[in-house]
């Protein structure tokens, strides 16, 4: 895979969880949300699109040929948001203040850093 290839893949992960994580700033305050957020305040359905539309960010993950441990910790990520997204009320704090996109998207970049250094 070209470095060009590896540049994409980890700016799509990066713009997606800008996307459900980060995208509007709450006035008055450092708080992001985005549409995880608001897809968080469907019961059930806003959860699991939520957590469906996360797997984009482990799909690259996986095409860039992480290991499967680091896929199964961003895996577990959507898993603990999704669980705590059925619960009222603590799962639309959750959404706000868990960011498990941004998280992925950090471990992917993280990753990425450490295997061109070798």
């Amino acid at each position: 895979m070209t470095d060009s290839e590896i540049e994409l893949r980890l700016r799509r992960s990066r713009q997606l969880a800008t996307l459900l994580d980060g995208a509007w700033l709450i006035p008055g305050t450092s708080w992001r949300f985005g549409i995880d957020a608001l897809l968080g305040l469907l019961p059930v359905a806003g959860d699991l699109l939520s957590a469906l539309l996360g797997l984009g960010i482990i799909w690259q993950a996986h095409k860039l040929s992480a290991p499967r441990s680091l896929q199964l910790k961003m895996l577990g990520y959507i898993a603990l948001d999704f669980l705590l997204g059925s619960v009222p009320v603590i799962g639309d704090i959750a959404d706000v203040a868990f960011r498990k996109n941004i998280r992925n998207a950090d471990l992917l970049e993280t990753w990425v850093a450490r295997r061109n250094k070798k």
